[in-house]
């Protein structure tokens, strides 16, 4: 059995729900903005870290099972419910995410 070369993200934000295909290993930030989908809030679309971890602007959360934080600065958000860093992280199976509407972090669970 091959294992499938890409994969599938189901993303709800601005209340609209796209279907995206993806590369296997893709960053998910990447294919968010590669489609016009900013995971960044209103005041970070600009001003942010480009994708380093470090400025925690691009958090998405997950409707299927969360992939494991590999990064410090996401398992943080994990850790304390805040949205997860879309910059790291390394899609490797289809899931489903959303974008939650927020100025610049999101909001804890």
């Amino acid at each position: 059995m091959t294992e499938a070369v890409s994969l599938q993200v189901r993303v709800a934000a601005t209340g609209e729900t796209h279907v995206l295909d993806a590369p296997r290993g893709s960053i998910l930030r990447e294919v968010l903005l590669e489609r016009g989908l900013s995971p960044h809030g209103r005041y970070a679309r600009r001003a942010n870290c480009g994708g380093r971890g470090l400025c925690a602007t691009c958090g998405v959360r997950f409707e299927t099972d969360d992939p494991a934080p590999e990064h410090w600065h996401d398992r943080l958000a994990d850790r304390f419910g805040y949205p997860r860093l879309s910059c790291q992280l390394e899609l490797t199976e289809d899931c489903t995410v959303v974008i939650p509407d927020k100025r610049v972090w999101g909001d804890r669970e």
